[in-house]
């Protein structure tokens, strides 16, 4: 006979937040504040409305934990609250409003990237240097919201492709187009520059450093 399966520690948790130990939520939420974090700030692009938001969406949480069922995973269900917050923030702030209309306006047909040069994983030890972090957190800002959230979801906080269809509402095929699309804008970003003439006040070169 099949012995049952021991609960994990996370559902154990939630068990004891629902059955009147609250501060239990704090030992369940704090493995995902910073993917909380990055979701918002991705959205948001505004560190204080990002903390907020962030604070908000955790108390959410809180409140309607009763209502989680398991139909996925914990973490997917906060970073969807949160999902959900930050763009509810971004409808009332009147801002962002043209940015919006250019999201809803942006084509989904095929993206011909720039520069057709061997594309490979940046190493560790480069993404370790402060001016190649800064480039890439640049090039991130410079995505569109729709490609953004996907880069910081799927690329950043390593969610399946499955999460973040659940979060953002989408397909898994309507993911993966988005996906391929904001990293060949990535690499377009990214390429002028990535052989270190940022710091050398030299022209755009195509060398990968790492080929």
């Amino acid at each position: 006979m099949p012995q049952p399966q021991l609960e994990s520690t996370e559902t154990q948790l939630i068990r004891r937040v629902c059955g009147g130990e609250p501060e239990a939520f704090e030992e369940l939420v704090r493995p995902y504040e910073r993917m909380v974090y990055l979701t918002a700030i991705s959205i948001l692009r505004n560190q204080a409305d990002a903390e907020e938001v962030a604070q908000d969406a955790v108390l959410k949480a809180f409140s309607k934990l009763s209502s989680f069922r398991g139909e996925c995973k914990f973490s997917t269900w906060l970073v969807q609250i949160t999902y959900n917050e930050a763009r509810m923030r971004l409808r009332k702030d009147r801002r962002n409003l043209y940015e919006s209309l250019d999201e809803q306006q942006e084509p989904e047909g095929e993206y011909r990237p720039r520069d057709f040069a061997d594309w490979r994983k940046i190493p560790s030890e480069l993404l370790e240097e402060n001016e190649t972090l800064q480039a890439l957190q640049n090039a991130i800002d410079s995505l569109s919201p729709a490609y953004r959230e996907i880069v910081i979801l799927r690329d950043l906080q390593n969610l399946s492709t499955k999460d973040v269809g659940i979060i953002l509402g989408l397909s898994e095929g309507a993911i993966k187009t988005r996906l391929h699309r904001a990293r060949l804008q990535l690499r377009d970003a990214l390429a002028p520059g990535i052989d270190g003439s940022w710091g050398k006040g030299q022209s755009y070169q195509k060398v990968r450093p790492w080929s």
